[in-house]
């Protein structure tokens, strides 16, 4: 049975890469898949316990780290309410050359994303 993932990224800098993990999750092995998740519009002051709503949906989050994810303050607070939720989450290296972690994970380990990395971190194994 397939995962029901969340991802979480810099809108304004890594929607690029976000689209990418989407694409890897319609390969025919994936372990995961991805209701379009990301809160396109400007949700009004509510948009936290939106976003919880949708996190709380899904069996893990992704959070892609690319070069400004250090300043996204949406992916921190997604993390954080992940944490809360206790909704296992990790870190993917964006592959961007500067990869920034988020301030609420900023003591989590970064994995490299690999298809192989990506199959085993779904999976769990962290």
């Amino acid at each position: 049975m397939k995962k029901n993932a969340f991802i979480s990224f810099d809108y304004d800098h890594d929607l690029n890469l976000k689209n990418l993990l989407v694409g890897q999750s319609r390969n025919e092995d994936s372990p995961f898949e991805i209701r379009d998740m990301s809160i396109k519009e400007a949700v009004a002051s509510n948009w936290k316990e939106y976003a919880r709503k949708r996190i709380k949906t899904c069996d893990v989050v992704i959070v892609i780290c690319g070069s400004h994810t250090n300043t996204a303050v949406g992916v921190s607070t997604e993390i954080q309410i992940a944490k809360e939720e206790r909704i296992p989450y990790f870190l993917l290296d964006g592959g961007t050359g500067n990869t920034k972690k988020p301030t609420a994970a900023a003591y989590d380990k970064v994995y490299e994303w690999t298809w192989m990395n990506l199959k085993m971190l779904i999976n769990g194994y962290r």
